[in-house]
């Protein structure tokens, strides 16, 4: 897909609702609105299951999250994803 303000390719995932591309990481569909799948990740209010002495932060710095099951429980993205976004 396309971006629509600079034209610069970018890799897109398909909508579960309507099928239309979207970009990787996007929370909703840029055509019906529909949410977007997020990757599996534990449940947030779920504190029994974290360590809370060794938590690890995710690493986007911006996301409130932290790393279960090597994804982020807010993002949804692995840590490589997200300190990839937290550089830009």
């Amino acid at each position: 897909m396309k971006c629509p303000h600079c034209e610069k390719e970018i890799s897109g995932i398909p909508c579960p609702k309507c099928g239309e591309s979207a970009p990787e990481g996007a929370k909703y569909c840029m055509s019906c609105g529909a949410l977007m799948e997020k990757k599996a990740a534990a449940p947030a209010d779920d504190t029994d299951s974290y360590d809370l002495e060794n938590r690890v932060l995710c690493p986007d710095g911006t996301c409130t999250g932290i790393i279960v099951n090597g994804l982020c429980t807010d993002c949804g993205k692995t840590p490589e994803e997200a300190e990839k976004a937290g550089e830009g």
